[in-house]
């Protein structure tokens, strides 16, 4: 079995409308909500091995502040084909994850992240957001198989 915790970025900074989308960082709400994530994972066992992240500035945060809070080090990954990521490309990545990790984490975007995650399982949660994947949002899917190569779209149960 392998668990995938696909995540999307906290909430970002919009204070310099100037400043490059790649380059925004996470407003102070934002770094309260990754670090909250980073309980939550550790309090249900939810361990990442290894962490595949968009090399924007605001998810590669997002990560940083969820990893203070949990015990152990994941081997992170900075994917840039992860930035603004459609369904296709984030399966791509994740098929290419360590076949010896049994936990990964990816962090991404919206909209792809939110298309993603409802193509993976085989039965959307009964979440009213699930479908929108706000930022922060979280998805613990389990995949009945042996590799992250063999991972494909309504094989994750929720």
């Amino acid at each position: 079995m392998k668990r995938l915790i696909l995540t999307r970025h906290a909430k970002s900074s919009w204070d310099d409308p100037a400043m490059a989308d790649h380059d925004r960082p996470l407003n102070e709400r934002g770094n309260a909500a990754a670090t909250d994530l980073g309980q939550w994972l550790t309090s249900r066992g939810y361990l990442p091995q290894e962490v595949l992240c968009s090399d924007a500035l605001r998810t590669w945060e997002t990560w940083t502040r969820i990893s203070e809070e949990l015990p152990g080090k994941a081997v992170l990954k900075l994917k840039p084909n992860l930035y603004h990521a459609g369904p296709d490309v984030m399966l791509a990545v994740l098929r290419g994850a360590d076949p010896a990790a049994d936990v990964v984490m990816m962090v991404g975007h919206n909209p792809g992240i939110a298309e993603f995650a409802t193509r993976l399982v085989s039965r959307a949660p009964l979440n009213t957001e699930f479908h929108r994947y706000p930022t922060g949002a979280t998805l613990v899917a389990d995949f009945e198989v042996g590799t992250w190569a063999e991972v494909g779209f309504g094989q994750g149960v929720a």
